[in-house]
């Protein structure tokens, strides 16, 4: 189900450019995910995610990749991690292929 939303709506949401710094498995978490820490530049430093990316990358191939994500979502706790960001992707069933500039730029570089 599709939902319609403004302009002034999407402006809410802080979409910016980060690059993968490390992951790690997280056996704790229910689905098969890792904790991922990412670079966000100056303005929204390094942020904590866990992202079930485990059917397509391997956790040392996602070192230094930059991905989009949401830096303005609450705070989620997942087991004992708590969650500081959401890591955009394309999801097909248990596939996720993480959406990403075609081209490097700079962290924290705003999506609009």
């Amino acid at each position: 189900m599709n939902h319609t939303i403004t302009g002034e709506d999407f402006s809410k949401i802080d979409l910016r450019v980060g690059t993968i710094i490390s992951a790690i498995d997280f056996p704790k978490a229910r689905n098969p995910a890792s904790r991922i820490q990412i670079d966000f530049g100056n303005e929204s430093g390094i942020r904590k995610s866990s992202a079930q990316l485990t059917e397509r990358y391997e956790k040392d191939t996602l070192i230094r990749k930059q991905v989009i994500a949401v830096v303005n979502f609450p705070k989620k706790q997942i087991a004992n991690f708590m969650s500081e960001c959401l890591i955009l992707g394309a999801v097909d069933g248990k596939d996720v292929i993480l959406l990403q500039p075609e081209t490097f730029v700079y962290n924290g570089l705003k999506i609009s």
